[in-house]
C-alpha cells in the first residue's frame, strides 16, 4: 500500500493499518524492571531531523526514502509544538475555524452534498506540513522481536514510514497511535519518517477553545514484543451491594504463542489476597475472584489494590510481567434521579483542564501533572474533566492515586460548525446525522474507553463537547452503554436537542447556566440529576457569586455540583526585549487574526502555576462540601 494525500480530504479515512486500542498497561521482563525501567521500550525522544513547508505542495515528496539527502533539514525537539519551535504561525480561536473569513471550507458530504471536496486539504494554501526523520539501532531486547511504535500524541495528520517503507496513517490527535513495525525493522540504521499534516478533515471535530498547534507533541516510543504478550488488560473490580464484599473478573488478550498467565492480587500492604493461573493465546478469561472484606476508593480514601501477571512459555521461562493498580467503586444513578458513588451522593468540585504550560504549550511534563494534582488537593478541587480531549497516558493514574474524580472527554468538539457569531445555525453540522462521520466518532470514543477503561477514578465518560447533537451523538453513547456498566455518560449540547435527550446524557449538563434557571429546572420534576460541566468563568476579576451556586448543594439533593472553567491560563512565556524579561502572552499577542484575544485567560491559575485570587474562593466553597 501507498500513502494517500487525499485522505486528508475524506472523514471516512482516519486510521490506516493503525493498531487498536488497547488498555493502558505497562509490562517488563522482570519485577526488578519496574524500578530501573522495561527493557521493553526504547524512547526516540530529542533531536529529529526535520523539514518545514507551508503548503502540501511544498513538501519533501520523498524524503521517507532511505536514500534521500536530509543534509538542508533543520533539527527539532519531539515532543514539541512545531509552531513553538519557530516554524508558522501561533494562533489563539474559541469558537471559529481558523481558516473563517479567509477560505471558504464546508465539512465534506454536508449542505446536501453526498462527496467530497478535492483538495480540500491534501491543495491547501494554509495546511503547513512537518516532515520528521529519525534514524535508531534496535537494542539487543528488541532483536527477534514483533516491534511496535507508539506516538502518544501527534497533530493532526500522521503518516508513517519506515526504511522506505509506508507504515500507516491516523487522525485523533490526542489518543495513542501505535503501527507494526516488524516486516520492515533492520537490526541497525532505521530510518523513520512521519509526515504530519496541520490540518485534515479531523479538524471540524477538534475545533477546542485552544491554541492551534501541530507537531509531534506527546513521547514516541518503539516497544518490544515478547513471544507472547498481553496486549490487553479488562479489569472489572465490582462490590456487592453491601460494599463490604464485591468479585473481580479479569479477562486478557494474549498475542503470539500459548501462554501460562499467572496472576496475584495483593492489598495495599502487599499481602497476597488471591493468585489463580489460567493458560491459553487470544482471550484468554480468569476465573471470578471473591473478595470478602473490600477496601473502596474514593476520594477521601483512594484505596488501590495491586495486580500482577507473570506471563511464561511453554518451558515456563518469565517473558514478561504486567503490573496495574485498580480500585473497588460504584456510580449509580438511582430512581431518585440522584448519582451515588460508593452509597454516597455524589457532590462535584471540580475544574476543566487544559494541559498547559507557558514554556511548552501542551506538551507538559510529570512534574507539571504531579503539581496539578497537588494544587487540587490543596484547594478542595475532587473532579476534572479533562477538557476537551483525552490527556497524556499518566494523568489518569495520578488522579487514581490521588482520589481524583475524572469525566474522561472525547477529542470531539464540532463548534464552528454550527454556532456562528453566537447564533446557532447547524446546517452543516458535524458529525450530526451524518453517516459519513459516524464511523470516525465512534473510533473516538472506542479509542478513549479501551486505552483507560480499568481507572477507577473514571466516573463519567464525556462524549466530548460543544458539537451539538445527532444521531452520531447518539451512537457513541450506544457504544459506551454496551461496552461499560460501571459508569455514567455526559454530554452538553444535546441542550440544543431536547428530542434526544432520552438518547444522549445520563445528566442534564449545561454552560453557565444562572442558579435561579438551575431552580427553575430543578423544582419542574426533572428526569436528570443537574451538573455545570462549566461555570463561574475565571476570566479577569471573576469568580464572584459563587455562593449562590454551592448554596443550590444544600437545598437541591439532584444538583451535583459542576466544573469550573477553567483550571490555568492559556499563555507562553515570550522575551521582550525592551524589558529584557521573559512575560506572558496570550491570545491576539502573536499578530494571529482573526484571534478571541485574552479569552485564552480564563484559569484559576496564571500560565505559570502561579494560583490567581479566585482560588482561595474555591478552596472556601469547594471545602464546605468535601
Amino acid at each position: 500500500m501507498q500513502a494517500n494525500l487525499q485522505w486528508l480530504d475524506d472523514p471516512e479515512v482516519f486510521r490506516v493499518n493503525q493498531l487498536p486500542a488497547h488498555s493502558d498497561h505497562h509490562y517488563y521482563h522482570d519485577t526488578a524492571e519496574f524500578k530501573t525501567g522495561s527493557r521493553f521500550i526504547k524512547s526516540l525522544n530529542g533531536a529529529w531531523r526535520f523539514n518545514f513547508a507551508k503548503t502540501p505542495a511544498e513538501r519533501p515528496v520523498d524524503f521517507y526514502q532511505p536514500d534521500f539527502d536530509a543534509t538542508d533539514f533543520d533539527t527539532i525537539q519531539v515532543p514539541g509544538h512545531i509552531e513553538l519551535a519557530g516554524y508558522g504561525q501561533i494562533q489563539y480561536i474559541n469558537t471559529l475555524y481558523p481558516w473563517e473569513g479567509k477560505i471558504y471550507r464546508r465539512p465534506p458530504y454536508t449542505l446536501n452534498q453526498d462527496q467530497l471536496t478535492p483538495g480540500l486539504f491534501s491543495d491547501a494554501a494554509d495546511n503547513t506540513v512537518g516532515s520528521y526523520l529519525k534514524t535508531f539501532d534496535l537494542d539487543d531486547a528488541f532483536k527477534g522481536q514483533r516491534i511496535i511504535i507508539q506516538f502518544q500524541g501527534v497533530e493532526e495528520a500522521l503518516y508513517v514510514w519506515l526504511n522506505g517503507h509506508f507504515i500507516g496513517y491516523a487522525e485523533d490527535s490526542f489518543t495513542p497511535s501505535e503501527f507494526d513495525l516488524t516486516p520492515y525493522i533492520q537490526d541497525q540504521g532505521n530510518v523513520l519518517a512521519v509526515r504530519v499534516y496541520k490540518r485534515s478533515t479531523a479538524a471540524f471535530i477538534e475545533d477546542q477553545d485552544m491554541f492551534r498547534f501541530s507537531g509531534i507533541f506527546r513521547d514516541v516510543n518503539i516497544l518490544a514484543e515478547p513471544a507472547s504478550h498481553i496486549t490487553d488488560l479488562d479489569i472489572r473490580p465490582v462490590p456487592n451491594a453491601n460494599l463490604k464484599s464485591g468479585e473481580l473478573n479479569i479477562t486478557t488478550k494474549v498475542t503470539g504463542e500459548p501462554a501460562t498467565l499467572a496472576l496475584t492480587v495483593k492489598d495495599h500492604d502487599g499481602r497476597v489476597l488471591t493468585s489463580q493461573t489460567q493458560t491459553g493465546s487470544g482471550s484468554v478469561t480468569f476465573d471470578t475472584m471473591l473478595f470478602d472484606q473490600l477496601h473502596l476508593w474514593s476520594p477521601q480514601t483512594p484505596y488501590l489494590y495491586q495486580l500482577t501477571i507473570e506471563v511464561y512459555d511453554a518451558d515456563h521461562q518469565l517473558l514478561e510481567v504486567v503490573p496495574y493498580q485498580f480500585g473497588f467503586r460504584t456510580v449509580e444513578l438511582r430512581d431518585d434521579k440522584v448519582i451515588y458513588v460508593n452509597n454516597k451522593r455524589l457532590v462535584i468540585n471540580g475544574v476543566n483542564r487544559h494541559e498547559w504550560n507557558a514554556h511548552t504549550g501542551r506538551v507538559i511534563s510529570m512534574a507539571d501533572m504531579r503539581a496539578d494534582i497537588q494544587t487540587m488537593l490543596a484547594n478542595n478541587i475532587n473532579a476534572d474533566r479533562t477538557c476537551h480531549y483525552p490527556d497524556q497516558l499518566p494523568w489518569y493514574q495520578l488522579c487514581d492515586e490521588a482520589g481524583i474524580y475524572l469525566m474522561a472527554e472525547n477529542n470531539l468538539e464540532s463548534h464552528g460548525s454550527w454556532q456562528k457569531m453566537g447564533a446557532i445555525e447547524p446546517s452543516y453540522n458535524v458529525p450530526g446525522d451524518n453517516p459519513h462521520w459516524l464511523a470516525a466518532v465512534i473510533d473516538r470514543a472506542r479509542s478513549n474507553y479501551e486505552w483507560f477503561k480499568n481507572h477507577p477514578s473514571i466516573i463519567f465518560w464525556s462524549l466530548g463537547n460543544e458539537s451539538y447533537a445527532g444521531e452520531d451523538i447518539a451512537a457513541m453513547q450506544a457504544f459506551y452503554k454496551e461496552h461499560d456498566d460501571s459508569r455514567l455518560v455526559h454530554y452538553e449540547s444535546v441542550v440544543h436537542t431536547p428530542e434526544l435527550k432520552d438518547r444522549i446524557s445520563d445528566v442534564e449538563s449545561r454552560m453557565y447556566e444562572k442558579p435561579q434557571n438551575i431552580v427553575a429546572y430543578l423544582e419542574d420534576n426533572p428526569t436528570k440529576p443537574f451538573l455545570d460541566c462549566e461555570y463561574m468563568h475565571d476570566m479577569g476579576n471573576s469568580l464572584g457569586g459563587m455562593q449562590s451556586y454551592n448554596d443550590l448543594i444544600d437545598k437541591y439533593p439532584m444538583y451535583q455540583g459542576g466544573f469550573i472553567w477553567d483550571f490555568i491560563d492559556q499563555a507562553l512565556f515570550v522575551h521582550d526585549p525592551i524589558t529584557d524579561q521573559d512575560v506572558l502572552r496570550y491570545g491576539g499577542d502573536f499578530d494571529e487574526r482573526h484571534s478571541d484575544y485574552e479569552f485564552s485567560g480564563d484559569g484559576l491559575m496564571f500560565a505559570d502555576r502561579t494560583p490567581k485570587p479566585a482560588m482561595q474562593e474555591v478552596k472556601y466553597y469547594y471545602g464546605l462540601h468535601k
